[in-house]
């Protein structure tokens, strides 16, 4: 339904304020970093293999290696055992007709045999069974050459490239990594956040609460935002409203820091020195955004004597914070760490509850999304959608996307979701 209430031309869009935002920020620098440490980072550059994966033609399964032309098809043929080898063992015997040698999984082919025969296709178990184990087995079935066979180089070639640069850091990777005998990898480093609380009502949890005072939880969300991304956050304290204070906080916030995100001080209604310090210290800009919660952000360029650090200042209530951090600090950390700029997956699902738009911008609607018996997505509202309500997106793995300028998604019609937190157990 189209929307019908009063609405603000000026405000920027969630796309034109992201779009702004990125102009900023730019790849960071190369760092080696210990395999494991690598995970869900970018590869800086190619890598390229030294060894061949695996370094010798070895064996699929634990069974017979063979010559496949002394195999016959609906004829046991029996052959003598003259020995066996093990993974890591190299063989010293060589297969001739009617010879054959028992070999384990990964074990090297022997020079002449050409094909393995798993166990089960001979009669191991029936010898081992009747007590009558010898230097014979009798082979079952006829095979191909190379069956059972794993080349040298079937996985990767001594002198071509294994990983990629640009590809995310994933298991498999450092699995490959691994296998080439490397420790290190050559990664997009990550970047530092500093995160500021501002605001004179605030404390710092883990201390005794004071009257007319509230416990300090943006910086502990963001903080976990910024680690979920990949980044590495810096919780610098609590700023109150005095601009002595707050710009020495600032100041070193940018120390080692790739972007400084604040919290409060960025709507019209708040106190005039959180802006006023900002701007003194750097470019700020103070935007609008047609989006609902975060409707007030603030974005510049931080100075010190010897750097200039990215800011990005978001609302103070809880939610608002997440929902803002979510949406532009996210694809922030993303281009810093050389990743595609990836968007949030989407999914479609039937409403459980209305979704209402009285001003015309964006509406993140923080919803449970659960699947039906019949396989169906759903989309459950958490509750109050207040953006002091921070139990409404602890309680939510999406948002329902209420477009600008639509009145209203009623009860029962589908809706897009952006599910930030996709749950294993619930798809």
């Amino acid at each position: 339904m189209r929307f019908k209430g009063h609405y603000h031309e000026d405000m920027l869009t969630v796309e034109e304020a992201r779009e702004k935002i990125l102009l900023e920020f730019r790849e960071l620098e190369l760092s080696y970093v210990s395999i494991v440490e690598s995970f869900g980072m970018t590869l800086a550059d190619d890598i390229v293999s030294t060894v061949n994966i695996p370094p010798l033609d070895n064996s699929a399964m634990d069974g017979y290696a063979l010559v496949s032309g002394n195999t016959k098809n609906n004829n046991f043929v029996e052959m003598d055992v003259i020995g066996s080898i093990s993974a890591g063992e190299i063989p010293n015997k060589q297969i001739t007709p009617g010879k054959t040698i028992r070999i384990m999984t990964g074990a090297p082919i022997p020079y002449g045999a050409d094909s393995v025969v798993p166990f089960e296709d001979t009669d191991e178990i029936e010898r081992k069974n009747s007590g009558k184990l010898s230097n014979k087995i009798t082979i079952k079935i006829k095979v191909k050459p190379g069956e059972n066979i794993r080349l040298k180089g079937e996985d990767i070639i001594s002198g071509s490239k294994a990983l990629y640069k640009g590809t995310t850091v994933r298991s498999s990777e450092i699995g490959v990594a691994a296998s080439l005998g490397l420790t290190h990898l050559p990664v997009i480093r990550r970047p530092v956040v500093s995160i500021i609380s501002t605001g004179n009502e605030l404390q710092s949890p883990g201390t005794k609460l004071s009257k007319g005072k509230i416990y300090n939880s943006n910086a502990f969300s963001i903080a976990s935002l910024v680690n979920s991304y990949g980044g590495i956050p810096k919780i610098i304290g609590i700023a109150g409203d005095n601009i002595n204070e707050l710009e020495k906080v600032l100041y070193s916030a940018m120390e080692d820091a790739d972007l400084v995100v604040t919290s409060a001080g960025v709507s019209k209604g708040d106190y005039d020195v959180v802006k006023d310090v900002l701007a003194n210290i750097g470019k700020m800009s103070l935007w609008s955004v047609k989006m609902r919660p975060a409707k007030p952000l603030a974005f510049g360029v931080l100075k010190s004597k010897s750097k200039k650090v990215p800011h990005l200042g978001l609302p103070g209530n809880p939610v608002s914070a997440m929902v803002a951090f979510i949406q532009f600090g996210r694809p922030v950390i993303q281009k810093m760490m050389g990743k595609e700029l990836f968007p949030i997956p989407r999914i479609n699902a039937i409403l459980d509850d209305t979704i209402t738009n009285f001003d015309g911008r964006r509406v993140y609607s923080r919803v449970k999304v659960y699947k039906t018996q019949k396989g169906i997505y759903r989309a459950k509202s958490t509750g109050s959608q207040s953006s002091g309500v921070l139990t409404s997106m602890s309680l939510a793995n999406g948002f329902a996307i209420c477009p600008e300028f639509t009145d209203k998604i009623k009860k029962g019609q589908t809706v897009q979701v952006e599910m930030f937190d996709w749950a294993e157990n619930t798809f």
